[in-house]
């Protein structure tokens, strides 16, 4: 497991670095927060890339959406090959405990390259 510093520097270049958000997130710009119960994050994304990543969050700290999650539900979506209902968001809201909250429709409007950045955890890991 990284620690949260070196997960988020991870994180940040995986992302940026990436083909398909590269391509597709010209338009991606939004702040969500991923709730790992253990580990609160909230990743700020602006045109496509990430502009910061809050490890610390606090409680008035502004988000458009967050994915809540147990621990053990985000360290089955960041093995290399996820086990059945922990491969995406969709899957594990039905199964294994993630609420998705807030403004939805951002999520929605940003889905494409958001699913991206999750299946990016494969590579990166998870700070939980």
């Amino acid at each position: 497991m990284p620690t949260p510093q070196a997960w988020a520097e991870s994180f940040r270049q995986a992302t940026n670095e990436d083909a398909l958000i590269g391509a597709h997130g010209r338009q991606y710009s939004c702040t969500y927060m991923l709730d790992m119960q253990e580990q609160r994050v909230i990743v700020e994304m602006h045109k496509g890339r990430v502009e910061r990543i809050n490890l610390d969050p606090q409680p008035l700290d502004d988000y458009q959406f967050a994915l809540r999650a147990p621990a053990k539900t985000w360290r089955g979506m960041g093995e290399r090959v996820p086990k059945p209902m922990y491969h995406g968001i969709w899957a594990a809201s039905f199964r294994e405990g993630l609420s998705m909250e807030g403004e939805l429709l951002v999520l929605m409007q940003n889905l494409n390259c958001f699913t991206r950045q999750v299946e990016l955890l494969r590579e990166t890991g998870v700070p939980v």
